[in-house]
Formats: C-alpha cells, sequence, structure tokens
C-alpha cells in the first residue's frame, strides 16, 4: 500500500499542529490493524494538557517512527525523557508525553484502536 501525505486524513489541526491519519494501513499480529500517521509540530507543542483525562494523563499507546525533521522529547510516566532527533527512527511505549523542541514532522505507526482513541481524545480536548 502507497499513499501521498496530502492525501491521508487530516484528523486534527489546530495552531502548531497537523495530525494525520491513515487508518486499516496494514495488520500486525497480536497488535490488530496499524495505522500510518504524518504529525506536523511546531516548537513549543506539548501534549500534556491534551493527554489530560487519559489513563495516568499519558498517551497509552505505542508508536514506531522516524523523524524527518525537527526535536522532540518524551516523558514517561517515571519522567524519564528521551530526545529524538531529525533522522532518528524510534519506539515510544505506552505511557508518553510529547513536548516539540523544534518544529518538527514526524512518520508514526501505530495500532489503529488505540491511537484513535488517542486523537478522538485531542479532537474533544480543543473543543472544550
Amino acid at each position: 500500500m502507497r499513499i501521498s501525505k496530502n492525501d491521508v486524513t487530516v484528523k486534527m489541526e489546530i495552531p502548531g499542529a497537523t495530525i494525520r491519519q491513515q487508518t486499516d494501513f496494514g495488520d500486525v499480529t497480536g497488535l490488530g490493524k496499524i495505522s500510518g500517521e504524518y504529525f506536523s509540530l511546531s516548537k513549543g507543542v506539548d501534549t500534556t494538557p491534551l493527554f489530560e483525562g487519559l489513563e495516568g494523563d499519558l498517551c497509552q499507546c505505542p508508536h514506531w517512527g522516524f523523524v524527518l525533521g525537527g526535536q522532540l522529547t518524551t516523558t514517561d510516566a517515571d519522567g524519564i525523557q528521551e530526545t529524538v532527533n531529525t533522522n532518528d527512527l524510534f519506539y515510544w511505549p505506552a505511557g508518553h508525553n510529547v513536548k516539540v523542541n523544534k518544529d518538527a514532522e514526524i512518520i508514526m505507526f501505530s495500532p489503529e484502536q488505540e491511537h484513535t482513541h488517542v486523537i478522538n481524545h485531542m479532537v474533544e480536548k480543543t473543543k472544550s
């Protein structure tokens, strides 16, 4: 399967962040369907308030991805931080927040059901 960035559905667009998600992008044994995602994020974006109300106030979905450009730092439930930079492959286990240190574009692959729940939660948080 192949899809152009511009053909991936925009699920959320707010100042500083555009989240695109292509559901039904494959099947990973044990995890079910996955989604392919393309995030464009501006420096200063912090997911902490968007994840409030989720278990532990954290994203509870694992992600595998690649940083096309920029820099982001994740913080897990134990306060451990990890920074990813341009051209890094990454794996973020469930239970994290993300802060954008430099304007960033990332591609991620995530279990579809879990991440759709998180994205829908973020969309609702931006409406209130």
